[in-house]
């Protein structure tokens, strides 16, 4: 062992002598700090209950204060000591023991110097007992809130995104006043992150709740042209961005029961991927006929088709997928076709792709839906 490790230990085992049970910190060398521990301790136990027990509260401190001790000789040692001072409660009370020591010293202030290097020590404790952020990232994402802190901040992006598109395509109509050309391709470009980005967030949300869930669980009736008109009118500023068209292909049957919030959902995440990965052409949205009461419904668009690769991992989500140039590439995280899929699958159907070089890709799915009229 090096003589400064040497050292350090020598001193850490004279700090961390077995505490008196009467006072855990009377083996503190600096009374300041021992009164501030004391009082943290003895004022913890109100704010969490029963919660933590009283003796893991003062095992924590006294680490705490020795490691501060210690720091004001040697930096090093607020490396050295108990591994609970890294979780949650020791962050938390050494916070409580600054704010301590601090309202202790605006009563009764040391010298300068000392207290320049009380507080030095403190943060090197601080640095030493602060968790890299990946690490508390993932915890709180594993952990059992972990589920409903995504949720939350999905829904926290979500409403200002919702202002987003609606301030845009409010400027971008010109009723808020004349736009000149270029901010109007502007105004298309701030739509379309924006919508893109929404629908992420409703991604995370639906795959939150499995993917699967049918938010309309009964049959309702609906009109499917009006649908597809909406899914057109939503993504249109994308389109003029691009120069592409979106044609509209509805019904002559037009009402029915079934499942709109789900079927729009499909189809405004069908057909914005489909606009996001078409440089030149049309999107196709068309509800066809196939039988008595069942209607197919299809996206299609002009691009350059998906690759063999891609369409192995084409409905998983979270996937790795590698950018190809002059390829079908989509997001890394592979969300919305997965979500579309699951719905799909929740309606009671199957959503089937086509794709070739040159000539596209469509995405199809048939449902059984009755006429508005007829349960």
């Amino acid at each position: 062992m090096s003589q400064p490790a040497a050292q350090r230990a020598a001193r850490a085992a004279g700090r961390r002598s077995a505490p008196s049970p009467e006072d855990p910190f009377a083996s503190i060398a600096s009374p300041e700090l021992a009164s501030a521990a004391r009082l943290v301790a003895a004022s913890f136990r109100n704010e969490s209950g029963d919660a933590i027990a009283p003796e893991e509260v003062r095992e924590v401190l006294l680490d705490l204060a020795q490691r501060i001790a210690g720091a004001r000789q040697d930096p090093a040692e607020a490396r050295d000591g108990d591994k609970r001072s890294v979780a949650w409660l020791g962050r938390r009370l050494l916070d409580l023991l600054r704010a301590q020591l601090l309202e202790g010293w605006a009563c009764a202030p040391p010298p300068a110097a000392e207290l320049v290097e009380q507080l030095r020590a403190v943060e090197h404790v601080r640095a030493a007992v602060e968790p890299a952020w990946s690490d508390f990232f993932t915890s709180r994402l594993t952990g059992p809130g972990g589920l409903d802190l995504v949720v939350e901040v999905a829904h926290d992006l979500r409403s200002p995104l919702t202002s987003v598109l609606f301030l845009a395509e409010t400027l971008q109509r010109g009723q808020s006043g004349p736009v000149n050309e270029v901010q109007h391709r502007q105004l298309g470009l701030i739509y379309g992150a924006a919508l893109g980005l929404s629908a992420v967030t409703s991604d995370v949300i639906e795959l939150a709740r499995g993917g699967d869930v049918l938010v309309d669980a009964q049959l309702s009736p609906f009109s499917v042209t009006e649908i597809l008109d909406s899914v057109k009118d939503i993504v249109s500023p994308i389109a003029e961005e691009k120069g592409l068209s979106v044609c509209v292909k509805p019904p002559a049957s037009d009402h029915r029961l079934g499942h709109p919030l789900a079927l729009s959902r499909v189809l405004l995440n069908l057909t914005t991927n489909a606009l996001k990965f078409t440089d030149q052409g049309h999107v196709e949205i068309c509800a066809a006929p196939q039988g008595h009461q069942q209607l197919e419904f299809s996206v299609r668009d002009t691009g350059r088709g998906i690759s063999a690769e891609a369409l192995e991992t084409l409905y998983q989500p979270f996937r790795r997928t590698a950018a190809r140039r002059g390829g079908y590439t989509f997001s890394g995280t592979g969300l919305g076709l997965a979500i579309c899929r699951r719905l799909v699958e929740a309606m009671g159907s199957t959503l089937e792709v086509e794709t070739r070089a040159d000539w596209g890709t469509r995405f199809a799915f048939v449902l059984d839906l009755p006429g508005a009229g007829v349960l």
